[in-house]
C-alpha cells in the first residue's frame, strides 16, 4: 500500500551494490543500471511505507477519536497515515487483525472477549473509560424499577449495551435475570426500530442515537457514562503487531491520545466534525459534545477497575472458569512508553 505509515529499509546489503558499481565502471550500460538501482534503493529505504487500517464498529460519538486524529492529521504528524474501515462483525474484525488485513481495532470488550479464549489479541490503550450507552424507553415509562418484566433491546448478549443494561437494572434495584427479558436486536438502528415497534419497551442506544430517539417520543432512564467506569474504547492489536511494530503502535497511540486533548479542548472544531463525521445537525453536535467531552480521557490510560469489571463479564459470558489475568488482554508497556514520550507522568 502507498502511504507513509512505517518506514522501511528495503536496500540491498552495501557488498553487493559495491559489486555492481565495480562492474559498472566497465559497461556504460550496466553503469547507467546501477544508478537507477541506487536511486531505487535509496527510494525504497526513504520514502515506502504501508498504510494502517483501523476498524472501528460504526458511526457513533465514542469512536471518534481515530477518525478525527485522522482529519485533524496527528496520525501525519506522527508519520502515520490511515485508512478507518467501518466493520459491524466483531469475529469479522478479529479474523482480519489475526490474518493482518487490518492493524488495529477499537473495541475494548470485541478485542477482550477473544482473547479471554485464547486468540493472540492485546488491549494496548484505552480513550474512552465510559460507555456512551443510553437507556431509551416508551414515554409510559418513569423510572428504570418500572421496566421489571419489559424486554429491553441490545446489540447481542456478549457486548457492553447488554452488560451496561443488567448493571443499570441492577443499580435500579432489579434483578435482570428475573425482572427483565433481552432481546438481541444487533446494530443501533434495529434496536431503535424494535423500540418504536414495540417489539421492546426500552433499548440501549449509543450517542447520538439517544437524540433521535428523542425526537421519536422516547425518554432517556439512564445514562452509563454517568453512572459506571467500564472502558468502551481503545486501541487492540495481534500479538504478532506487538512483537513487531512497536514503535508503529506508540505513534498510533500518541496520535489518539492528541486527538483527545483536542476533542476535550477545541469545542466549535469538534462539533464541526461530528456534524460531517456522524452527519448531525448542530443542535445535536452541540448537546452530544457539551454532554460527553470531558468523558474522553488526556492520557490513553486504562481503568484498572472499571476494565476488571469488563473482564469478569466477559468470562463469565465465554463460560471460562478460572480466573484471567490481566496480562492475558492487555499490554500497557508501549502506552507507557507515549506517555513518557509526551510528557504524561506514568501512573
Amino acid at each position: 500500500m502507498n502511504s507513509e505509515t512505517r518506514r522501511t529499509t528495503n536496500s540491498l546489503p552495501n557488498s553487493r551494490l559495491e559489486a555492481v558499481a565495480k562492474l559498472a565502471l566497465g559497461c556504460p550500460m550496466l553503469k547507467i543500471f546501477a544508478v537507477l538501482l541506487t536511486i531505487l534503493v535509496f527510494h525504497c529505504s526513504v520514502d515506502a511505507a504501508d498504510k494502517i487500517r483501523i476498524a472501528i464498529p460504526n458511526l457513533a460519538v465514542q469512536f471518534i477519536t481515530m477518525p478525527l486524529a485522522q482529519k485533524r492529521g496527528f496520525l501525519k504528524e506522527e508519520g502515520l497515515e490511515a485508512e478507518i474501515i467501518q466493520m459491524q462483525s466483531a469475529t469479522a474484525v478479529m479474523t482480519a487483525l489475526v490474518s493482518r488485513e487490518i492493524d488495529y481495532m477499537v473495541g475494548i470488550a470485541a478485542g477482550v472477549q477473544p482473547a479471554i479464549t485464547g486468540l493472540p489479541i492485546r488491549i494496548v490503550a484505552c480513550y474512552v473509560p465510559a460507555p456512551f450507552i443510553v437507556l431509551m424507553a416508551q414515554s409510559r415509562f418513569k423510572s428504570v424499577k418500572e421496566l421489571k418484566g419489559m424486554t429491553i433491546a441490545v446489540s447481542n448478549f456478549v457486548g457492553p449495551p447488554f452488560f451496561i443494561g443488567r448493571m443499570i437494572a441492577k443499580q435500579s434495584g432489579l434483578d435482570p435475570d428475573r425482572d427483565l427479558k433481552f432481546l438481541a436486536s444487533g446494530t443501533p438502528e434495529a434496536r431503535l426500530t424494535a423500540l418504536s415497534q414495540g417489539l421492546a419497551s426500552a433499548a440501549m442506544l449509543p450517542v447520538p442515537w439517544d437524540s433521535r430517539a428523542t425526537k421519536m417520543g422516547f425518554i432517556s432512564l439512564a445514562r452509563a457514562h454517568e453512572l459506571f467506569i467500564y472502558p468502551d474504547v481503545g486501541l487492540g492489536a495481534s500479538l504478532n503487531k506487538i512483537k513487531e511494530r512497536p514503535e508503529e503502535i506508540k505513534h498510533v497511540i500518541k496520535a489518539g491520545i492528541k486527538a483527545n486533548r483536542y476533542i476535550r479542548t477545541n469545542r466549535d472544531g469538534t462539533i464541526q466534525f461530528m456534524q460531517e463525521w456522524l452527519k448531525i445537525d448542530r443542535a445535536i453536535a452541540t448537546a452530544t459534545y457539551d454532554s460527553l467531552a470531558k468523558v474522553f480521557n488526556e492520557d490513553g490510560s486504562l481503568p484498572e477497575d472499571g476494565f476488571r469489571l469488563l473482564i469478569e463479564d466477559l468470562r463469565k459470558a465465554a463460560k471460562v472458569d478460572r480466573e484471567v489475568a490481566f496480562s492475558e488482554v492487555a499490554d500497557l508497556s508501549i502506552l507507557k512508553e507515549a506517555q513518557r514520550e509526551l510528557g504524561i507522568k506514568v501512573k
